[in-house]
């Protein structure tokens, strides 16, 4: 179920790349609200996916590369808009993640952390100095 759920979010991803901007911050944004919206929409796949919901459990090798292959994806396309230090890829993630988790803990079914989102990756794009909606190299 790990596995499956990583391998559907891959899917959902590489289908909403299509409308990926071309500008750094908006595709930062792009990012996070997509995944942001594929945890809040499906939680049940969200825990499985991202919390330790189960006492012990450990992903199998193949369920693993699941989830692997979407951040490699992922950190390759942050790559392409001057994100490169796994700090800074760390910090985006867990921005993301809190986000998603207070909105299904706090406001289930409602937009009051969805309409954070945009908000707090525009402080992120600031903080690791990425200041304007340049275009991608």
């Amino acid at each position: 179920m790990f596995g499956d759920a990583w391998t559907q979010y891959a899917e959902h991803s590489k289908t909403a790349e299509a409308d990926e901007p071309r500008t750094s911050r908006a595709a930062m944004r792009f990012y996070a609200r997509v995944f942001f919206d594929f945890a809040v929409a499906f939680p049940a796949r969200h825990q499985l996916m991202n919390l330790r919901t189960i006492p012990d459990f450990t992903p199998s090798a193949d369920a693993y590369a699941a989830s692997m292959a979407v951040m490699e994806h992922f950190v390759g396309r942050m790559a392409r808009h001057g994100v490169h230090g796994q700090d800074d890829i760390d910090l985006f993630v867990a921005i993301v993640s809190g986000m998603v988790d207070a909105q299904l803990a706090n406001d289930p079914g409602g937009t009051r952390w969805s309409g954070l989102l945009d908000r707090a990756v525009d402080m992120f794009a600031d903080n690791i100095g990425i200041t304007d909606e340049r275009s991608r190299p």
